[in-house]
């Protein structure tokens, strides 16, 4: 297959590629051309900008477009107008934060969806992501109806994710001492690895699949302590004498101690949080019916943690407890257990 990937050279992007090429499959980038030029020099690279810089996209033809990067109807519909007399599926990669309520377990494709109050708002925030990819997912739907793939990731994880929200565990867990973990080690958790996102993307087109899909981890099959005594096993395999030790400290403790759920504390949702229900708990059914399926647990995490250990020494993490605040903590829980 002929296919265009807007974007490309980035975490999904990347993966998408490299899902793509031993396959045989033709690919053209499409991007700014700024992120990692060099990547990929035998794929074929458009420089360009989807916000009114789509020229050099006129009068080409592709089976296929998958979008990795559309947050803004409006710039999306470019893409989307340019491109739909050339092409015969566009992929639309949105997320699970496109539903209006996660309230309750088990949310499926066929759930509402949130609204934007001004849908020529393009800010985009942490209130506003979601019901602005609802608003692409629209554009993509109204201008190919037979012909769109709409995929709906949760959190992605693995290599390359600069976003921090899951490389922090391993890489924490391997630098030992005193760990601070959140919540019930019992509490289920939510991801998937962008290997599999990818190459289940790339199959989803090969077999001309269309329509909606959540794309997330196994629902109930992988709980916080699980993920990590894995990075634990990860790091001793990597340092014998590894001495992470897991402190698990409570919803209540940590909300008193005004730690911020999900970027200060990665993968923590209180469960006092009326919308934590159904946080973890995103219906995949369909996506396992088209064929998703799971590297091991110990895969992602040993992969994630070698790549993350390729950053500089003084990398600038985005999510995450710092060590200090850390250490604070700590020292807290420990002095609230002695009273």
């Amino acid at each position: 297959m002929d296919i265009l990937i807007i974007g490309g050279t980035r975490f999904l992007g990347r993966a998408l590629v490299e899902a793509a090429l031993p396959r045989g499959h033709h690919l053209t980038l499409f991007n700014r051309g700024r992120s990692n030029p060099g990547l990929f020099p035998e794929v074929e690279q458009l420089v360009g900008d989807r916000d009114g810089g789509l020229d050099v996209l006129r009068n080409r033809h592709w089976d296929a477009v998958i979008d990795t990067c559309g947050y803004v109807p409006r710039v999306v519909r470019q893409s989307v107008e340019l491109l739909a007399q050339n092409i015969g599926g566009y992929v639309f990669i949105s997320s699970l934060s496109v539903y209006a309520s996660t309230a309750q377990p088990g949310v499926n494709e066929d759930a509402p969806l949130a609204v934007m109050e001004d849908a020529l708002r393009e800010e985009i925030t942490g209130e506003t992501y979601g019901p602005l990819k609802a608003l692409c997912e629209q554009v993509v739907q109204e201008a190919l109806p037979q012909r769109s793939l709409i995929i709906r990731p949760g959190l992605i994880v693995g290599p390359y994710d600069v976003s921090d929200r899951f490389t922090y565990w391993p890489v924490r867990v391997a630098r030992g001492g005193e760990v601070l973990c959140p919540g019930r080690p019992g509490r289920t958790v939510q991801f998937i690895d962008v290997r599999d996102l990818a190459e289940w993307t790339i199959g989803l087109l090969e077999t001309g699949r269309l329509g909606i899909y959540n794309a997330d981890g196994l629902p109930g099959d992988v709980s916080m302590g699980d993920l990590l005594h894995t990075c634990q096993q990860v790091a001793m395999a990597l340092d014998p004498h590894n001495s992470a030790q897991l402190i698990w400290m409570d919803d209540d403790f940590l909300l008193q101690q005004g730690v911020g759920p999900w970027m200060e504390m990665p993968l923590w949702i209180p469960e006092s949080d009326p919308e934590s229900a159904g946080f973890f708990t995103f219906d995949v059914g369909r996506a396992r019916a088209a064929g998703l399926t799971y590297r091991p647990l110990q895969d992602t995490v040993k992969a994630t943690l070698s790549w993350a250990l390729t950053r500089p020494g003084d990398y600038q993490w985005r999510a995450g407890l710092t060590a200090a605040r850390e250490a604070e903590l700590l020292q807290s829980w420990k002095q609230s257990r002695q009273n």
